[in-house]
């Protein structure tokens, strides 16, 4: 690949950069607009809440770990929906950046790191609508992190997993 490929090839990845950096502010000020315009809510003053509540506490059934979590974790259902939704439209992005990186035959590097990404968004999706709620405990808290922690996990593989496989495609 000679120079004028490789910078084509460094300015159209930025352009995903820059495209996603808009979109990243358009979807955070449309929650916002959407919470405080037409729910109602002061989805500022509940995030200030929310960071207000916590307190470091013994995480349940271990004997010494103490961890921060919210003394009422039930109590912030605001910004859990906000977090559900940015999640949620965030890993539909990265669908949308994936068809696009095929189209402009972006490297597998890229085309693996955002198919890891789109797991990652849509899963924690699912488990914030799972395990944080109005039954919320501390418990649960402490669950949806772990869960959280091994999704992290199986992103990361099914990254390595895209790149072997087109690593061994290649020879």
């Amino acid at each position: 690949m000679n120079k004028s490929s490789k910078r084509s090839l460094k300015y159209g990845e930025g352009i995903f950069s820059v495209i996603s950096l808009g979109f990243f502010f358009i979807v955070v000020g449309a929650i916002f607009v959407y919470t405080i315009f037409v729910q109602e809510i002061d989805l500022f003053g509940d995030i200030i809440a929310f960071f207000d509540d916590f307190d470091i506490v013994k995480v349940p059934n271990t004997e010494a770990l103490i961890l921060p979590a919210p003394k009422s974790p039930s109590i912030h259902l605001s910004v859990y929906s906000a977090a559900l939704q940015f999640s949620l439209i965030w890993g539909l992005y990265q669908i949308a950046v994936l068809a696009l990186r095929f189209v402009a035959r972006s490297p597998v590097k890229k085309k693996a790191e955002t198919a890891s990404n789109t797991f990652s968004w849509l899963a924690t999706s699912y488990v914030i609508s799972t395990f944080l709620n109005e039954s919320t405990t501390t418990t649960k808290w402490f669950e949806f992190w772990a869960i959280t922690i091994l999704l992290i996990g199986v992103s990361l593989i099914i990254r390595a997993a895209i790149l072997a496989t087109a690593r061994l495609s290649q020879h």
